[in-house]
């Protein structure tokens, strides 16, 4: 009888060893996932303050590209997305 209940606390023993290595793994990869995942929010963050610059840049070398009538400058901002569309007319022309 005391054999066979001590076979039990074995076996549950050595399932609980099981289980606190299998939380130990899961407990690392959460650890690497947050890791990344705080990486990235710190990325959009950073991106996120230099969005106004980008848009001054763009916008000065659009002006740029349409004052000096700059094919290659036109053309790098088209590859990129930016359509500078029409030239526009003189203000104070609004119907």
């Amino acid at each position: 009888m005391i054999y066979k209940g001590k076979t039990v606390f074995t076996i549950l023993a050595g399932l609980t060893l099981i289980l606190v290595a299998v939380n130990i793994l899961l407990s690392l990869g959460n650890e690497s996932l947050r890791v990344d995942v705080s990486q990235r929010q710190q990325f959009i963050a950073q991106s996120m303050q230099l969005e106004g610059l980008h848009r001054e840049i763009v916008t000065a070398l659009a002006s740029i590209a349409v004052r000096n009538n700059d094919e290659q400058l036109k053309g790098l901002l088209a590859s990129q997305g930016i359509n500078l569309g029409a030239n526009p007319g003189p203000a104070g022309k609004a119907k």
